[in-house]
């Protein structure tokens, strides 16, 4: 599916307060036809209070939702183009799947012969045909997630909400459903509206995010942008792991940055950050762009930086944590300032070329490319 430009939501300057709590503060976005878009940010921030405006399920108290080109104020929830999936997926415990896919089309008159051809249809997107006649509590949880799918997607609404749709699901079939969601946005076309506290969630499955924080938009942006462009410390904290420091804009040039950074060294970037200088500024370093080598290895270091500046982008310590996640492994090294820096290292190999572990002294450097200047 291709999104197009065109806006299928408009949401102007929507705040929601209850009593004297703001829950959304002046949001302003746009949600394009046809994207898969995601709001996430941590319990609290505002982001299903969103959803629930969006659904008609609560009112701004300032502020306009727009849907299809029309005004959505005096509009109820039953009226809205729109069709919510629940985190408790909300399936009747009494009827089978057939029922429970088809009740919205029976309540809403639609003929039988019609009900049971889009029931059929919709079950195939979910890849539950052949369970027609099963009762929810013979399903698993991601069975009984699709038959809500099915249940909202059979309704043919030009967009579905969904409020954290994976939360109740196993690790392994949460990341299963993630690809799958993706894959059923790409085949029915209709605009995605997803909830979510889980990053990964969001990066695997979202065609743009919204990041927010305490009721505002912190960033709004694709994936890939998010994590490797944070516009603020924000940001960089909450979507995946990241190192920050503090530190010193020393230079700042159309084409190079230096940042110096106590305990860190002297960071050194291949493009202009447009901060004065002199400016109090943070380094945000992701751990799997950090390069870990035995310490005494000091002309295999020097040149593996030799995009930087001598004396740029290196830095040494002692491995005081390890963390072996199979496909991974984090290490927590004390700089010789204190300060502790994460390391991730893939493993490739059952028999790497170094190994390391606890008290071991490392040397680490990194690309002039890799670190990212944070002006708030």
């Amino acid at each position: 599916m291709t999104e197009t430009n065109q806006p299928i939501i408009q949401i102007r300057n929507v705040s929601k307060r209850f009593g004297k709590v703001t829950a959304v503060d002046n949001i302003s976005l746009d949600i394009r036809a046809g994207e898969f878009f995601v709001l996430l940010g941590p319990s609290g921030c505002g982001k299903t209070t969103l959803l629930r405006m969006i659904a008609g399920f609560e009112m701004p108290t300032e502020g306009q939702i727009i849907i299809d080109g029309q005004d959505m104020s005096l509009v109820p929830p039953n009226k809205r183009p729109v069709n919510m999936v629940f985190q408790s997926y909300a399936v009747f415990p009494h009827m089978n799947v057939t029922d429970n896919v088809g009740y919205g089309l029976r309540i809403s008159g639609i003929s039988k012969a019609e009900t049971r051809d889009r029931v059929a249809e919709a079950l195939e997107l979910v890849k539950l045909g052949g369970f027609e006649d099963r009762m929810p509590d013979q399903m698993s949880g991601g069975q009984r997630q699709r038959v809500a799918l099915a249940r909202s997607l059979v309704m043919r609404p030009k967009v579905l909400l969904l409020d954290e749709p994976l939360s109740a699901l196993d690790a392994k079939l949460r990341a299963q459903m993630q690809f799958e969601l993706a894959d059923l946005q790409d085949k029915v076309g209709i605009t995605f509206v997803t909830v979510t506290h889980d990053q990964d969630e969001a990066l695997s499955m979202a065609s743009r995010v919204a990041v927010i924080n305490k009721g505002e938009v912190a960033q709004l942006a694709p994936p890939s942008d998010l994590y490797e462009y944070p516009a603020n410390r924000f940001v960089a904290d909450f979507v995946g792991s990241v190192n920050i420091f503090e530190g010193t804009l020393t230079l700042d040039e159309p084409d190079k940055a230096a940042v110096d950074c106590p305990g860190l060294g002297k960071i050194y970037l291949n493009h202009g950050v447009t901060g004065p200088h002199g400016a109090n500024v943070w380094i945000a370093l992701r751990p799997e762009k950090i390069y870990l080598h035995v310490a005494g290895k000091g002309k295999a270091v020097r040149a593996a930086a030799q995009d930087a500046p001598d004396g740029h982008n290196l830095a040494r310590g002692t491995i005081k944590g390890m963390s072996y996640l199979g496909d991974v492994t984090l290490y927590d090294i004390q700089l010789e300032g204190g300060q502790i820096i994460r390391v991730s290292r893939p493993n490739l190999s059952r028999h790497d070329q170094e190994d390391f572990t606890w008290d071991d002294k490392v040397s680490m450097h990194w690309r002039a490319d890799s670190p990212v200047v944070l002006l708030s």
